[in-house]
């Protein structure tokens, strides 16, 4: 499995996201502002992955802490969690660990532990959200592979695999589940402008799994549609309002709308720390401007003229009524969200505290 995020001795290891497919490279971080960082400047993304480096990052920042009580410490430790919270705000599973990391501070505080222990016991919280995440990812994707039929023709838009989680992948989890069930897919991968996740990470991944890939651009795939060569569509997403409504990578509500006009499932792909109840619908949830260079240049090149305005919004918001199923490790939910949204929530917590 892909190496996305791990902790190596003193340092938290990513894969420089930045850098494929050409370089396989590797980044350490060895502070939570380190961390932080690299969340920024996408070193690493993807909203599962987000959520795991922002609890890897606070873990470690208080592992290096110089803090000689815990009074002193808590100014640290929530200072950094701020810094996290304001990378990327539209990726919910990013407060959702910060979150898990500020109950487990909070307890062992009140506890009276040193700040050894308390150390290690974010250390120990960080590493179950990371093996917590790949257990979710192999179980939607094992409940998404029923969904896939078998010689079937998916597109994909984005990067919503190995590279976006801990490990395994949500959308791309689900088209690894069908193939491990004997089914043969075959991926049509949108570039995804423009930043290039498709075709740069997303292609990466399938190829070197052995899985039929085609790039396509992102302009392509109504043609495609329209000729019926697509049978369905499966993508991730970075935070579920508590209706249904699907915040992911920009483009993904024009892909909704072509899916609906030829008469393709539409699948989201997502474990329940991307669900937000707190957020009733999508026009609540904030999204991200990112730099404008981003859709300007292309690595060294420039593509457009000094002076044109440029509108970079990093995600779109697909309303429900797009979507055909939002697939979870705990099943998938279909219409009406509301319910069945609450109810998959809900069931992990149950687990979870028994």
């Amino acid at each position: 499995m892909l190496p996305t995020i791990e902790w190596r001795d003193d340092a938290i290891v990513m894969v420089d996201q930045r850098k494929l497919p050409k370089v396989e490279k590797y980044v350490e971080c060895r502070t939570g502002a380190e961390v932080a960082r690299a969340m920024t400047t996408m070193v690493i993304r993807g909203a599962p992955a987000i959520g795991v480096a922002a609890a890897m990052g606070l873990a470690i920042g208080v592992a290096r802490s110089k803090a000689k009580g815990t009074t002193q410490l808590a100014t640290e430790f929530y200072k950094l969690c701020d810094l996290m919270a304001g990378t990327r705000p539209t990726a919910v599973n990013l407060f959702w660990a910060i979150d898990r990391m500020k109950r487990v501070f909070a307890a062992d505080v009140r506890a009276g532990r040193a700040v050894e222990e308390v150390a290690a016991s974010l250390k120990r919280e960080a590493h179950v959200i990371h093996d917590e995440d790949v257990e979710s990812c192999r179980a939607l994707g094992a409940h998404g592979a029923g969904l896939v039929p078998d010689a079937a023709r998916v597109l994909t838009h984005c990067n919503a695999g190995a590279l976006a989680t801990a490990g395994y992948g949500t959308a791309l989890g689900v088209i690894r589940g069908a193939i491990e069930q004997g089914k043969r897919v075959a991926v049509f991968a949108d570039e995804t402008r423009p930043f290039l996740q498709g075709a740069r990470l997303t292609a990466w991944e399938l190829v070197r799994d052995g899985i039929d890939t085609t790039v396509i651009t992102d302009s392509m795939a109504a043609p495609l549609m329209r000729d019926g060569q697509i049978d369905l569509v499966v993508v991730g997403a970075d935070r579920i309002a508590a209706n249904g409504d699907v915040a992911n990578k920009i483009g993904t509500y024009g892909v909704a709308v072509l899916a609906q006009a030829h008469d393709l499932p539409f699948y989201v792909a997502a474990p329940t720390s991307t669900i937000d109840l707190a957020t009733p619908d999508g026009t609540k949830i904030p999204i991200e401007e990112r730099n404008a260079r981003e859709v300007t240049h292309l690595g060294g090149s420039q593509l457009a003229p000094e002076g044109a305005s440029v509108r970079n919004p990093a995600f779109d918001v697909t309303p429900h009524r797009y979507v055909s199923a939002i697939i979870t490790e705990r099943g998938v939910c279909r219409a009406p969200y509301a319910q069945s949204l609450r109810d998959a929530v809900e069931g992990v917590a149950r687990e979870t505290a028994s």
